[in-house]
């Protein structure tokens, strides 16, 4: 059986909607294989990289792995911290081992290689628990309770540093061991505040011992 194109292109030409419907539809279908293609390609389809473990590096160091990872990094931010060394990777994102694409950016977070420091600010005269929680919002997260004799009970006198008295204003690291010294309002503390004071005599610490006998009065009072 012979197959008259001739007369199959005469019926087509006589309904060109579907000859207009057909050749979109092949178009559509190029393109889409050519879009489909090309996506593969920019997204490298099924290729992962695995984020070496770079912490605890300088930068300098860490820039070598990322460079021969296909990979490309930022320093966001910086902290202070006694785990790894000034200067070197405290953290990344996406984490070591994460499964990234070529050429993706790994947010850095470095150790600052000076001790980080903060204003002591002005709590004398303040509540126990106001200049206690003014000094951890500067970042004071190491203070301890050292209670002295004084005519309020729980309010606070001054900051020392290893003995010594701070001024308002004067800058120490943020590590720093801190002392609160408050009023014990001429009584010994609650021992329901959880705070721990040694009573035993001190020769280093004059006038520590026991009040008169007025104190009872104002432990009932208090």
């Amino acid at each position: 059986m012979q197959i008259d194109f001739k007369n199959i292109r005469e019926q087509f030409m006589r309904m060109p909607i579907v000859l207009h419907v057909l050749l979109i539809g092949g178009v559509l279908c190029l393109l889409s294989a050519i879009t489909l293609q090309a996506l593969r390609g920019y997204t490298l389809h099924n290729q992962a990289i695995v984020v070496p473990d770079v912490k605890g590096l300088q930068l300098e160091e860490a820039s070598t792995f990322f460079e021969n990872n296909d990979l490309r990094y930022t320093v966001i931010d910086s902290v202070y911290t006694k785990d790894v060394s000034p200067g070197a990777i405290y953290e990344m994102v996406p984490g070591a081992g994460s499964k990234v694409k070529e050429g993706r950016i790994i947010f850095v977070t470095l150790n600052a290689r000076t001790v980080q420091t903060a204003p002591v600010p002005d709590v004398a005269d303040l509540s126990f628990r106001q200049a206690y929680a003014l000094l951890q919002s500067k970042g004071f997260t190491s203070v301890d309770i050292l209670y002295v004799p004084g005519r309020y009970r729980d309010l606070a006198l001054g900051v020392e540093l290893r003995g010594n008295s701070l001024k308002p204003g004067e800058r120490v690291p943020v590590a720093a061991q801190l002392v609160l010294k408050v009023s014990d309002g001429g009584s010994a503390p609650n021992a329901a505040s959880g705070d721990s004071i040694n009573t035993s005599p001190d020769p280093s610490r004059p006038h520590t011992e026991e009040t008169t006998a007025t104190s009872s009065e104002n432990e009932k009072w208090f």
